[in-house]
């Protein structure tokens, strides 16, 4: 039975390596999706939107598995809910990885020209800086299990809203005079960010109620 028990862990401990890489591979992905949108790079929005597959793929094999271990394995109490909520963290990683890829085809959509306009580079900067250190965190939690880093993420995605917000008094500025078509650009990519760190949020609290079996008092 102690063996059992050790190859159960085993695949557990394999389940939440597959959840870090998954976030290491979207952090990697928001971060190269930001860099192609302020420089209008269309070879590294390619690699992006190219490289989502490889998160499609991570993604549809890890839940693949879990499914497995909870049919071979008929877990109960706390190893089922560790299984569960992975199902779940999958999921919100592989959306992640969706909204860092649509970052990507707004620049490849607007090539050659920028899809940003100058007096928002830096913005749009600011909240690719901090999409990737949610991730990066996200990763760090789902690894440690430290239920502080993740309380942490919600002021984190505070930040984030604060730029979008940021985002939307330049648009809606009496001065704003790059058109209709832009402003529906930067809008989508200010939801996209958001949405992105909205699901790392969303990761950071699957963690601290598979540690604690309550949700964060943040919720």
């Amino acid at each position: 039975m102690q063996w059992l028990r050790s190859v159960f862990q085993d695949e557990l401990d394999s389940v939440t390596s597959t959840l870090v890489e998954l976030s290491n591979l979207v952090s990697d992905a928001i971060e190269k999706a930001t860099h192609a949108l302020l420089t209008a790079n269309l070879e590294e929005a390619e690699s992006v939107i190219a490289a989502d597959d490889r998160v499609d793929t991570v993604q549809h094999d890890l839940d693949s598995r879990i499914i497995d271990i909870i049919a071979r394995q008929q877990p109960v109490a706390s190893d089922l809910r560790a299984l569960i909520t992975a199902l779940r963290m999958s999921a919100d990683l592989e959306r992640m990885g969706d909204m860092a890829h649509h970052v990507a085809k707004i620049t490849r959509l607007r090539h050659p020209q920028g899809a940003v306009p100058s007096e928002l580079l830096l913005t749009i900067e600011e909240m690719g800086k901090v999409a990737k250190l949610i991730a990066d965190k996200a990763g760090a939690v789902i690894s440690s299990r430290d239920i502080e880093k993740a309380v942490e993420l919600e002021k984190d995605d505070d930040e984030m809203d604060k730029l979008h917000r940021k985002l939307f008094t330049t648009l809606l500025d009496d001065s704003w005079s790059h058109g209709t078509e832009t402003a529906i650009d930067i809008t989508l990519i200010g939801r996209y960010y958001e949405r992105f760190a909205d699901h790392a949020v969303s990761v950071a609290r699957r963690v601290y109620f598979l540690v604690t079996g309550k949700f964060s008092s943040e919720n």
